[in-house]
């Protein structure tokens, strides 16, 4: 062994804790112990000690080794507890065994016990990294069936956001080709390009969450107003855009180190839903953006007064593919990009939203500063 075996003895016996220990040394093993001989004692023993294994009288004053054991189970300690004890039944060790004891060594033939040591620790060792396993085998399990459950989805969805497009622009050719007015071309060129249109949004989705699930995190050091500003510049013209007052606040405390264009399809996306539902009742249309960066953290608060979000659809707004509103032209990948993106970044996304009032999205991102960066 590479450091030595931390033992935690339960017996209020003092010669029989010299007893094992010697048998312990003429065994091989190297080890320090600790006794206590109270309930307190193993309480506050199994609190700070941190030992590797337990040896367990089973008869101690107004406490015995299945007291001992529970108190061991349901402080979440999970390492051998072997009964060392006087003679007895056949019975009463099948019992020990029963109550979740590892092995049990009489005192009479302490010879046994560094093996018994050894064979419980080799045993628990195989038991944890099987769990470990069956863990790895159920997440893994459970990223399939997500996987499996977005493509289905994702397959018809896409081919019917793909083909709607195409199939109007289609007509409206054809529709184009027996009119001869100019008025009226000029009308079908318009209804086509805006059809042309969705369709490119829709592979832009398509193309973010593809780069999303399968590009590694790019961790360099970013400018996050540049990004913001790139982000308002690229839908400057975005219909509805010049309706909407746009205001940047940014607290930097620490250089920010992050995937810069992820960032930017979260701003896009979020500012993208912020203009698409803008509430045109209202004398003044806005979006906030208050940044801090701190050495550990990156938060963004997007903050609009929108249409906002009957709270009754809150929960299912990051889905893929799930539309809100009758409003919604898109495909319905928007919010959950921004899900998945942030999510990949190590961060976390929140929504809160008041409808008729306006929408806030709270996004909490690791500052992946250099000697921290583990991607």
């Amino acid at each position: 062994m590479q450091k030595p075996l931390k033992i935690l003895v339960l017996e209020d016996v003092q010669d029989d804790v010299g007893l094992i220990e010697r048998e312990l040394r003429k065994g091989g093993l190297t080890f320090e112990t600790t006794r206590v001989d109270s309930k307190q004692g193993f309480i506050e023993a199994l609190r700070q000690y941190e030992a590797d294994i337990i040896l367990s009288d089973h008869s101690l004053p107004q406490f015995n080794s299945f007291e001992a054991l529970k108190l061991c189970r349901r402080s979440g300690v999970r390492i051998p507890f072997i009964l060392v004890t006087g003679s007895v039944s056949e019975e009463f060790a099948v019992t020990c065994l029963k109550e979740g004891a590892d092995d049990y060594v009489l005192k009479s033939n302490l010879i046994r016990l560094p093996n018994a040591i050894v064979n419980s620790l080799k045993q628990k060792e195989l038991e944890n990294e099987r769990k470990k396993s069956d863990e790895a085998i159920r997440e893994q399990n459970e990223e399939l069936v997500k996987i499996n459950r977005e493509l289905d989805s994702f397959v018809y969805s896409v081919s019917h956001n793909l083909r709607a497009p195409l199939m109007s622009v289609l007509g409206l050719l054809n529709l184009a080709r027996l009119q001869e007015g100019k008025e009226e071309m000029n009308q079908y060129f318009q209804m086509m390009e805006q059809s042309i249109q969705k369709l490119d949004n829709t592979l832009k989705e398509i193309l973010d969450y593809s780069r999303n699930a399968r590009k590694d995190v790019d961790v360099q050091q970013v400018d996050i107003r540049d990004i913001v500003n790139d982000s308002i510049k690229r839908l400057l013209y975005m219909e509805g855009s010049e309706k909407i007052t746009k205001t940047i606040d940014i607290i930097e405390q620490s250089p920010l180190y992050s995937d810069a264009y992820r960032l930017l399809v979260i701003f896009n996306n979020l500012l993208s839903n912020s203009i698409k539902y803008r509430d045109p009742q209202k004398e003044e249309n806005f979006i906030h953006f208050y940044i801090t960066i701190e050495k550990q953290l990156l938060t963004i608060r997007v903050q609009d007064n929108g249409i906002g979000i009957p709270s009754h659809f809150l929960p299912k707004v990051f889905n893929m593919f799930y539309r809100a509103t009758e409003r919604s032209e898109g495909a319905g990948l928007g919010l959950y990009i921004v899900r998945e993106t942030v999510q990949k970044l190590g961060g976390k996304v929140d929504v809160h939203s008041e409808y008729g009032i306006g929408t806030t999205f709270e996004i909490e991102i690791p500052n992946k500063l250099p000697g921290d960066i583990n991607v």
